[in-house]
């Protein structure tokens, strides 16, 4: 339940960030509304996700999820472009992420 959780948190996460991109800057209502709230719940998760998760390793998959699946995002929806040396760091980030959660963290 705590990895649905974290899932959720994440997915949470990202519609925020995307929403935060089009409040321009808290200058639009809804954007900026939808973003807050989706900040809100997407930590909500998270810390209820933390009750039974290590810190490092949901972290880790955290960040590593988000920062794959913005850059992703980012492309798609907005134009921006990754280049080789963007690629290469995102697949340096995911392994890191998979080692850290595989041989980093202790169980509790």
């Amino acid at each position: 339940m705590a990895y649905i959780l974290l899932s959720i948190a994440i997915g949470l996460e990202l519609l925020a960030t995307t929403l935060l991109k089009y409040s321009a800057g808290f200058t639009k209502l809804w954007p900026t509304l939808g973003c807050l709230l989706s900040y809100i719940s997407c930590f909500y998760l998270l810390s209820k996700a933390l009750n039974t998760i290590n810190l490092g390793g949901a972290y880790a998959t955290w960040s590593a999820v988000g920062i794959v699946a913005t850059s992703i995002i980012s492309a798609v929806l907005f134009g921006e472009k990754v280049n080789l040396t963007g690629i290469i760091s995102l697949i340096m980030i995911i392994s890191g992420c998979i080692l850290l959660n595989l041989y980093g963290t202790m169980s509790r």
